[in-house]
């Protein structure tokens, strides 16, 4: 029903905004995922990255609740580019493949945005270790 998905909307949002908001919301998401099926292993491999495809389309989306997509934006990237920096070695494989995958996204629909909340803070110590 509209009423549900509107909720789920809000409450979504909500927790996107809020600071490792976004990295609880993928945790949640890709909980489970890896070798549940009982098949293959190119077959628990297909379904992560499917559900990594599904959270990158959800996350690159500005939800209606937002004030801005710059404000958006400007929340949302520094949590995608955190998300890089995971420690155990499984989930940081998901999540990685989340954050490229939203950052591809991101990129191609909003070029400005994305430069300037992704690009531009991950490339920083390339740009400076170019310069020096």
């Amino acid at each position: 029903p509209a009423w549900l998905r509107r909720l789920c909307g809000q409450l979504l949002s909500q927790r996107l905004m809020r600071p490792h908001g976004l990295q609880a919301v993928v945790r949640g998401i890709m909980e489970g995922t890896g070798g549940e099926l009982g098949g293959t292993d190119a077959e628990a491999a297909a379904v992560d990255w499917r559900k990594c495809d599904a959270i990158a389309k959800i996350l690159a989306s500005c939800p209606q609740q937002c004030l801005s997509l710059e404000d958006y934006y400007k929340h949302v990237c520094p949590q995608i580019l955190d998300l890089m920096h995971i420690q155990d070695k499984l989930t940081a494989r998901q999540f990685q493949r989340v954050a490229t995958t939203t950052l591809l996204t991101m990129a191609k629909e909003h070029p400005q945005l994305a430069e300037k909340h992704l690009l531009q803070p991950l490339l920083t110590p390339l740009l400076r270790c170019s310069d020096a």
